[in-house]
C-alpha cells in the first residue's frame, strides 16, 4: 500500500497518464478484433461426430447452400412468374462463390411427359425447353418423389430456389492438416519438429478463418442484395439455410452489442446522477468502465481472440463489474468524508483504497473463479468466454484502482460542506437499506422458512429444466429470419439437415420392406427364367439409339454384368465394386424402408436418397425392377440426373449410401435428442440394423451433442464454483462456518434462477449456461463486502444485531446501488429482437436481485442465528 500511495495517490496525474497510454495502445490493437460467425462455434470441438461429419462432407461432396422461399404473385406456371424467376436466377448465378442455382426452371423433367428408361440418354426436357407442357410440369412438381415439397409447395403458392455455395477448399485443407496433426499429438507421435508443424498449422487455420467468415458473410449479403432488387416481383422472398442462420445470429449479437451496450452505459450515467448527484461520482466510474472495455478489446485484437455469440456479453458484464468496484470505492470515500470532513482529498483517497483493497481483491478473485469454472464445460465458445472474463475482471480491478482513487486524490468536483455531507450520509438511502435490517430482525424466522421453501421450489424447477430449443425461438416473430424459417419448414421441406449413413455391411443382414428376411439371393435365377422377348422389348429402344451395340457393351459393361449374374453371385459385379451393391433390389429395398420411415415422422420434411431414384425407376418401368434393370438404369442416367439423384447419396470407394432428411426446425414436437433416440431404436429393433451398420450425421446431430453436454457442464460448473468460492471465503475469513454461511445465499440465488427457468420452460442453451456462474461470481461480491464489514462492526461491541444495522447503513448502501444499477441496466436487453440477449438480461437481473435479497436479508439472519464470530456480548 505504501508503494501504491507513492505511485497513484501522491502522483495521480502519473496514474491517469499511464491508463491513457494503455488505452491508446489497446485502441491501436482493437482494430484487429474479430468475430467468429462460423457454425463450428455452435458445436463441441472435441466431438467425434464432428470429425465424422467433416468426412461425410468430403466424401459426398455436400456443400453449403442457401434457400430462397419465393411467394408468388401469379400462378406458378404463368409467364410473369417464370420471367421473374429467370431474372432472379440469372442474377444469383453471377454472384462470386455461387456454384449453381437450382430452381423449377432448370431441373430435368421425367413426367412432363413421362419418359422411358431407354430415352434417358437422349436428354431431358426442362421448363426452358420449347413446347413443354406447363400443366404437366406443375403436376410433376407437386407429385414427383424428387421435387415434391422441394421446389414447390403443395398449393403451388411458393417455390424454392436453392443457391449452392462453392466449397472453400483452402479452409478444408487447413482444417484437415490441423486435425491430423492434433490426432498425432494426442497419440504421442509428434517430435519437436512435428509440434512446430502443429503450431504453424493452427496459426495458419486461425489466420484464414476470418477470411472464410468474411467470404460467407459477403455471400449472404450479396444474395440478400439480389433478392432486394427482385422483391417487387414477388409477394415476398425469404432467405434460409444454415450459413444464413449463423451469419444472422452474429449480426443480431453485434447489433445488440453496440445498441444496448451504449444503452446500458447511458442508463448507468442517469442512475449514478440520481444516486450521487455529483459530476465526479458519475465521470470517474464511467471513465473506468470505458477504459476497461477499450483495453479488453485491445487484448482480444492483439492476441487474435475471437468473439462468438456466447462471449459477446463480455462488454455488458465488464461494465457492471467495473461499476461495482467503483461504487464501493465512492461510497467508502463519502463515508470517510462525512466522518472527518477536514481530511484532504489525497488522504481520503488513500484511506478509501486501503480499506477497500482487500475485500475488492477477494471479490475479484471469487468472480474470476466463477468465470474460470466455465473452462471445464468442454464447449469451446463457453471456454473462451470464461477466459475472456477472467482477463477482463483483472483489468477491471487494475483500471478502477488506478483511475478512481487518482481522481479522488485530485479532488475533482471540489469538497462539500460538512452539513451537506453528513445530511446525505444519513439520508433516505440509508433509511431504505436499514429497512432490510429491520425486516431481518423482526421476521427472522419467516426469512429462513421462505429461504427453505425457495430452495425446495428451485430444486423442483431444476427437475423440469430442459436443454432442447429451436433456432427459430432465438428470434422475434416479427423478424424476417423467423418468418422465412417458418415458411420454408411448413411449405418447402424443412431447414436443418440430418444424414443417415448406411455402410455396405448393412446389406449382409436385415429386412425387406415387409419386414421379412429377403435379400433376393435368387434375383438372377428369376431373371434367367424371365421371358427373353419381354426383356428385349423393354430395352429394345436402345438398339435404335445413337449408341452402337459394341459401344454400349463397352461403355456399360453389360456382358460382364450378365456373366456375373449367370454365375449366381447374387449381386451385380462391376468396376465400381461396392457402389453397385446398393444398386440391387436388395440394396434399394434396404434404403427404401429407412427412407419411408423418416418420411412418416411429423418432425421431418423432405427426405432424399437412392430410394427416390428407385421409386422413379419402378414407376418409369411400370412395376418391379430387378438387378439387371437397375444396372442399365444406373449406367444410362444422364449427368443432370446423376448430380441430383445419385452423386449426393452414393460413395463408390467407401461403399456408403446417404439418406438425407431436412428436419422441421419450427416443429413444436421437435426434440432433437428424442428424435435421434427414436431413430436409433427403430433402426435396430424394427429394421434389423446393427449399430456398426449405420451412423447419424449432420448439423442436427452436432448441435444436439452440444446441448446434451450442457447438463453435465452446468453440474460441473456449479460444483467447481461452489467448492472454489467456499475455499476462497475460508481463506479470507479463516472460518469454515462463515464460508458456508456466505456461499449459501448465492448458491440459493443461482438455483432459483435455474429452477425458475425450469418452471417457465426456458431452455438451457449456450447463452443461459453462463447465468449460474455469473450469478454466483458477481453475487458473492455482495456477500464478501457484507461479511467483511459485518466483522469490523461486530468487533466494536460484539453485538450481532447492532453490527447488522451498522453494516446495512454503510456497505449495504453500496450493495444496493450496484445491484440496482445492474438489475435495471440489464433490463434494457429485454428490448432486443434476439431472444438469448433478452433471456440473458432478464435472468442476470433476476440473479442479482436474488443475490441482493440474500445478502441483505438471509445472510445477516444466518450470522445472527449461528454466531460464527463467537458469542455475543451480554446486554446491560
Amino acid at each position: 500500500m505504501e508503494l501504491y500511495k507513492k505511485l497513484v495517490i501522491d502522483r495521480p496525474w502519473l496514474a491517469l497518464i499511464f491508463v491513457l497510454l494503455l488505452c491508446a495502445l489497446a485502441a491501436s490493437q482493437a482494430r484487429n478484433f474479430q468475430v467468429d460467425a462460423s457454425a463450428d462455434a455452435l458445436v463441441l470441438e472435441s466431438d467425434e461426430d464432428l470429425e465424422f461429419y467433416r468426412g461425410v462432407v468430403k466424401r459426398f461432396g455436400s456443400s453449403e447452400f442457401l434457400i430462397l422461399a419465393y411467394e408468388l404473385r401469379h400462378p406458378i406456371m404463368s409467364d410473369e412468374t417464370l420471367q421473374s424467376l429467370d431474372a432472379l436466377v440469372s442474377d444469383l448465378r453471377t454472384i462470386e462463390g455461387v456454384t449453381s442455382v437450382m430452381s423449377i426452371l432448370d431441373v430435368p423433367l421425367l413426367y412432363s411427359p413421362k419418359v422411358s428408361i431407354a430415352s434417358l440418354g437422349e436428354g431431358l426436357n426442362t421448363l426452358r425447353t420449347s413446347g413443354v407442357d406447363r400443366e404437366l410440369v406443375g403436376q410433376e412438381l407437386v407429385e414427383s418423389p424428387i421435387y415434391r415439397q422441394l421446389l414447390s409447395s403443395l398449393d403451388e403458392s411458393t417455390t424454392a430456389i436453392q443457391v449452392n455455395l462453392a466449397a472453400d477448399t483452402r479452409y478444408g485443407e487447413l482444417l484437415e492438416q490441423r486435425e491430423l496433426l492434433r490426432k498425432q499429438e494426442l497419440a504421442g507421435e509428434l517430435d519437436a519438429e512435428g509440434l512446430m508443424r502443429l503450431k504453424l498449422a493452427e496459426e495458419a487455420f486461425k489466420a484464414y478463418t476470418p477470411i472464410a467468415t468474411e467470404r460467407q458473410q459477403r455471400l449472404v449479403r450479396d444474395v440478400r442484395a439480389v433478392v432486394d432488387v427482385h422483391k417487387s416481383e414477388a409477394s415476398q422472398i425469404y432467405l434460409g439455410g444454415v450459413p444464413m442462420i449463423a451469419n444472422d445470429m452474429v449480426a443480431f449479437v453485434m447489433n445488440d452489442l453496440t445498441t444496448f451496450g451504449l444503452g446500458i452505459l447511458v442508463f448507468i450515467v442517469v442512475l449514478l446522477t440520481v444516486i450521487f448527484r455529483e459530476l465526479r461520482w458519475v465521470a470517474l466510474p464511467i471513465l473506468a468502465c470505458v477504459s476497461t472495455n477499450v483495453m479488453m478489446f485491445g487484448v482480444l485484437g492483439g492476441f487474435d481472440w475471437r468473439m462468438t455469440v456466447i462471449s459477446s456479453n463480455f462488454v455488458a458484464l465488464l461494465l457492471i463489474i467495473t461499476l461495482a468496484i467503483s461504487v464501493h470505492l465512492i461510497v467508502r470515500y463519502r463515508e470517510l468524508e462525512a466522518r472527518d470532513p477536514d481530511l484532504s482529498s489525497s488522504v481520503l483517497a488513500y484511506e478509501t483504497a486501503k480499506a477497500m483493497f482487500r475485500p475488492c481483491v477477494y471479490t475479484v478473485l471469487t468472480t474470476i473463479i466463477a468465470f474460470a469454472s466455465l473452462v471445464i464445460s468442454g464447449i469451446r465458445p463457453v471456454i473462451d468466454f470464461g477466459w475472456m472474463m477472467t482477463v477482463g475482471v483483472m483489468l477491471a480491478l487494475m483500471v478502477t484502482f488506478l483511475l478512481v482513487p487518482a481522481g479522488m486524490a485530485l479532488g475533482w468536483g471540489g469538497r462539500k460542506s460538512v452539513g451537506q455531507s453528513i445530511s446525505e450520509h444519513s439520508g433516505q438511502s440509508d433509511v431504505f437499506t436499514l429497512k432490510f435490517a429491520s425486516f431481518a430482525e423482526r421476521y427472522g424466522k419467516g426469512v429462513l422458512v421462505f429461504a427453505l421453501l425457495a430452495l425446495v421450489l428451485a430444486i423442483a424447477g431444476l427437475a423440469r429444466l430442459k436443454v432442447e430449443n429451436r433456432f427459430i425461438d432465438y428470434f422475434d416473430e416479427s423478424t424476417e429470419i423467423y418468418r422465412g424459417m417458418e415458411l420454408i419448414d411448413s411449405q418447402l421441406g424443412g431447414t436443418i439437415p440430418l444424414d443417415i449413413i448406411l455402410y455396405n455391411s448393412a446389406l449382409d443382414t436385415g429386412f425387406d420392406a415387409a419386414g421379412d428376411v429377403d435379400f433376393a439371393d435368387d434375383d438372377f435365377d428369376e431373371f434367367e427364367e424371365a421371358d427373353s422377348d419381354e426383356f428385349e422389348d423393354e430395352f429394345g429402344d436402345f438398339e435404335q439409339s445413337s449408341f452402337a451395340q459394341s459401344d454400349f457393351d463397352d461403355d456399360f459393361g453389360f456382358d460382364d454384368e450378365f456373366e456375373a449374374a449367370e454365375s449366381g453371385n447374387g449381386a451385380v459385379a462391376s468396376s465400381a465394386g461396392q457402389q453397385n451393391d446398393w444398386f440391387t433390389r436388395a440394396g434399394m429395398d434396404k434404403v427404401q424402408v429407412v427412407h419411408d420411415y423418416l418420411d412418416s415422422l411429423p418432425q421431418t420434411g423432405k427426405v432424399l436418397s437412392l430410394a427416390t431414384l428407385y421409386t422413379v425407376a419402378r414407376d418409369l418401368l411400370g412395376g418391379s425392377v430387378d438387378d439387371i434393370q437397375l444396372s442399365f438404369a444406373r449406367r444410362g442416367l444422364p449427368d443432370e440426373i446423376n448430380e441430383i439423384m445419385v452423386d449426393p447419396y452414393l460413395h463408390a470407394e467407401s461403399g456408403e449410401t446417404r439418406i438425407s432428411v431436412r428436419v422441421k426446425e419450427t416443429s413444436r414436437s421437435l426434440n432433437r435428442n428424442e428424435l435421434l433416440e427414436q431413430l436409433d431404436s427403430h433402426m435396430q429393433n424394427e429394421l434389423g440394423f446393427t449399430p456398426d451398420q449405420y451412423r447419424f450425421s449432420g448439423m442436427l446431430v452436432l448441435y444436439n451433442n452440444m446441448l446434451q453436454s450442457l447438463f453435465t457442464s452446468q453440474i460441473l460448473t456449479l460444483g467447481a464454483v461452489f467448492l472454489a468460492i467456499t475455499a476462497m471465503l475460508f481463506a479470507l475469513f479463516r472460518n469454515l462456518l462463515v464460508a458456508v454461511l456466505g456461499i449459501f445465499p448465492n448458491l440459493l440465488a443461482a438455483l432459483l434462477v435455474l429452477g425458475g427457468m425450469g418452471w417457465f420452460g426456458l431452455p438451457l442453451d449456450l447463452m443461459t449456461i453462463t447465468i449460474a456462474a455469473i450469478s454466483i461470481g458477481i453475487g458473492v461480491d455482495n456477500t464478501i463486502h457484507y461479511i467483511y464489514r459485518f466483522r469490523v462492526e461486530y468487533e466494536k461491541d460484539r453485538r450481532y444485531v447492532a453490527a447488522m444495522y451498522r453494516s446495512h447503513g454503510s456497505i449495504g448502501r453500496a450493495m444496493y446501488y450496484t445491484s440496482l444499477t445492474i438489475i435495471f441496466g440489464f433490463s434494457i436487453l429485454a428490448l432486443s429482437n434476439f431472444k438469448p440477449s433478452i433471456y440473458f438480461g432478464l435472468l442476470t437481473g433476476a440473479a442479482m436481485l436474488s443475490a441482493l435479497l440474500g445478502a441483505l436479508l438471509l445472510l445477516p439472519r444466518l450470522l445472527i442465528l449461528f454466531k460464527p464470530f463467537g458469542p455475543a456480548a451480554e446486554t446491560h
